[in-house]
């Protein structure tokens, strides 16, 4: 089993430490919201910790009310203790403490690790709708931007940890060393992970013999990198005010909290091959995606060449379509699908992402609303053949349910999720497009108007 050191020094470095605490505590300070909630990322190591103790000494002079997340990733009895150092500090502080752990089945690996914890910390926020802040130092943004580059990254991943982002970094222009004498002169306590001189782990081997080496051979190595990756955020930053102002995209809540990405397809159909290369990723990056090197390609040729109804799928449960109007970026399957069990109406019923309740006025000419009589209504999904009775050139006449979805512009990745509501066998009302012209006249039923809440309908 894995040993574990914990730490608590002083001496040696706490001159030094406390010249510098008045900045460090400055610049932490400055990233907690004034009057508001904020999440630190504490691992129990030295870094984490010291941005604990810095946030604990300035929290009250911002209004801030500080929680702390500490995630154990069950790899050792070293992060059990982390864990524990972690919440026993916080609580001394007088701090709200949360922990999350792994599922013990989960599969092992920095890549695996890193996404568990960053799902817990992202989760702790929007809990407290509050930003996460780390404990991220220079050091840090020199091996990300080493790695990134070795793997033959663009701007967008030489930006590293410079990157637009919601998370905030008040230590990014900290090096280690000083956060090393502040901890000293602070007699701080903190637990030193072993998996950290592990050969095992690219990170380790960068830290330990590549920068070592490339110093001996470039001394000015490290700012030479700082200097690339500052220039890479700053070419992000302009891409996104593009973006921005140059192209049309909404985002719509989907299941699971991750968002659906609607991209006005006229905006995007005549850019060149390398205009797309650079875009696509900025524009699924907004709904949370990152696409690699291949989903770029496959975006780009997608745009090139779809269909209206056409779609690819993408990594990590995305796909991409193309409706009439947009081309639209969304996780897989989120719904009901054709043929699915229908659900009886009959007050408030959710079915997917619609909800239906009743309500006391007419309905009026929305088709959102339907006056529906008898009680023996039902919902379901909408199925090939399907017909709704309308009345034309005063007849009333059955018509396919599909050309109302299409005349209404519903996209084709969505229509067999689309629910129809039935009276009986007869179909009196597609929800958001058409009502049936025989949906009231069922003599002696008493009629009730009822409402549908599509849940990813556009204001």
């Amino acid at each position: 089993m894995a040993k574990w050191v914990e730490i608590e020094t002083s001496g040696d470095g706490q001159r030094h430490g406390e010249r510098a605490a008045a900045d460090l505590a400055t610049l932490v300070a400055e990233s907690l919201p004034e009057a508001g909630r904020a999440v630190l990322a504490v691992s129990g190591g030295l870094d984490s910790m010291s941005l604990l103790d810095l946030a604990a000494g300035v929290r009250q002079q911002r209004g801030c009310l500080v929680t702390v997340a500490t995630f154990d990733h069950a790899s050792g009895e070293h992060t059990a203790r982390a864990t524990a150092l972690v919440a026993h500090v916080a609580l001394e502080y007088g701090l709200q403490v949360v922990v999350g752990r792994a599922d013990a089945e989960a599969r092992p690996g920095e890549a695996a690790w890193r996404a568990a914890r960053w799902r817990f910390l992202r989760s702790v926020a929007r809990e407290i709708s509050g930003p996460v802040i780390t404990a991220h130092t220079r050091d840090d943004q020199v091996e990300t931007v080493l790695m990134r580059a070795m793997r033959g990254a663009g701007a967008r991943g030489l930006a590293g940890l410079r990157a637009p982002s919601a998370v905030r970094r008040p230590l990014l222009d900290v090096c280690r060393a000083d956060l090393q004498a502040y901890a000293d002169a602070r007699a701080l306590r903190w637990i030193e992970d072993p998996t950290n001189l592990s050969r095992r782990f690219l990170r380790n081997r960068v830290r330990q013999d590549l920068l070592l080496a490339l110093t001996r051979v470039q001394p000015r190595i490290a700012d030479e990198l700082i200097a690339v990756g500052d220039r890479a955020a700053r070419w992000r930053e302009q891409l996104a005010q593009l973006v921005d102002t140059t192209i049309r995209f909404t985002l719509q809540p989907d299941d699971g909290n991750r968002p659906a990405l609607d991209i006005a397809y006229e905006d995007v159909a005549n850019l060149t091959d390398r205009e797309l290369g650079i875009v696509w990723p900025e524009l699924a990056s907004r709904a949370g995606v990152t696409l690699d090197r291949r989903g770029t390609s496959r975006a780009m040729e997608f745009t090139r060449n779809c269909q209206a109804g056409g779609r690819i799928q993408l990594s990590g449960g995305w796909e991409l379509i193309r409706a009439r109007e947009s081309l639209e970026l969304r996780g897989r399957e989120n719904g009901p699908v054709e043929g699915e069990k229908g659900v009886r109406l009959e007050g408030a019923v959710r079915w997917g992402r619609w909800r239906f309740s009743t309500i006391e006025e007419p309905a009026g000419a929305d088709p959102w609303r339907a006056e529906l009589a008898g009680n023996d209504l039902g919902i379901r999904a909408w199925r090939p053949g399907d017909r709704m009775t309308v009345r034309h050139a005063d007849q009333l006449v059955g018509r396919k349910v599909k050309y109302f979805l299409s005349d209404a512009k519903i996209s084709g990745h969505i229509r067999p999720r689309w629910p129809v509501v039935l009276a009986g066998d007869e179909i009196v009302w597609i929800p958001g497009v058409r009502r049936s012209d025989a949906a009231t006249a069922r003599s002696g039923r008493p009629v009730v108007t009822y409402v549908c809440d599509y849940l990813d309908r556009r204001p």
